[in-house]
Formats: structure tokens, sequence, C-alpha cells
């Protein structure tokens, strides 16, 4: 069976995917380091200075802004903290959880019709593009209104 969820949860999958595409078009793709040199520049700051408030060494500060360091999370926050910037980490989603799960039902559905279609070629049975895509689509269906776990599981 479907779950169903609360409203204030779906409300806040819906500002989710709207904070995520508008924060995909505003970054641009940027990397964090270039975002870090981008805020230091704006501010007037060297990596010099911004290496003393950090407590690290200019060197680092900008190996990570030309992104050729990796930085753990307490690094990151602390580089941040220096410009005067907070750390956030939420799950941007790429996609509509609808589309999301129309994919997976749609992958499961082929999966599970390509099985059947085996088995009919066991048997000298061909069946036409036509019925395939139907059955693909039935199943789709069958999936996105069952459970999740079946879903889910492969």
């Amino acid at each position: 069976m479907k779950k169903s969820f609360k409203t204030s949860e779906a409300i806040i999958i819906k500002d989710l995917m709207k904070f995520s595409n508008k924060l995909q078009r505003l970054i641009r793709g940027l990397p964090i380091g270039k975002l870090i040199r981008l805020i230091r520049v704006h501010l007037g700051m060297s990596q010099k200075i911004l290496a003393k408030h950090a407590g690290m060494q200019q060197s680092t500060i900008s190996r990570v802004e030309q992104g050729k360091r990796d930085i753990t999370l307490s690094a990151l926050h602390i580089i941040l903290n220096a410009i005067s910037c907070d750390l956030i980490i939420i799950p941007l989603l790429r996609e509509s959880i609808e589309t999301i799960r129309r994919k997976q039902a749609r992958k499961v559905a082929e999966k599970h019709v390509k099985y059947v279609k085996g088995t009919m070629a066991l048997e000298d049975q061909k069946p036409d593009t036509r019925f395939i895509e139907e059955l693909i689509k039935h199943e789709e269906e069958q999936l996105l209104k069952g459970s999740n776990r079946k879903l889910w599981e492969e």
C-alpha cells in the first residue's frame, strides 16, 4: 500500500524542490572553493588574511579555492566562519519526487517485462512492441499505486 504523507511533509518536499532549483541556478555549478574565493574577494580579504583568521596556512586556502585539496567538514566550517558564512548541508533534489519514483517504476517494470518477454521467447512466442510497451506501462502504474517496497527492491 502506498504510504500517505502529512500535509506538512509534502509542503517541505515541495519547498525543498523549489529551493533546490533556485539554488542550483544561483550558484551556477560553482564548486565550494570558487564560492569561497568569490566571497573572500568581494570582502576585500587576501588569502593570507583569511588563513590567519581561519588558523590555517595560506597555501591550504589557495589549494581549497583552486579545488586541488579535499577538505574536511570541520575545516570548511572554520574557513566559512572566518568569512562570516554558515555551513548548511541539505539534500538538493535533482528531480521532483514524482519524477524519481516514475523513473524507478519504469526501470523495475522494464525488468519484470523483460523476464516475461524472455519466457515467451522460450516458447516461440514473440509479442509485438506495442504489447510490450503497454505491459510496461501497466506494470509501472501498478508499482506506483502499490507498496513503496516493491518499487525499490530489485
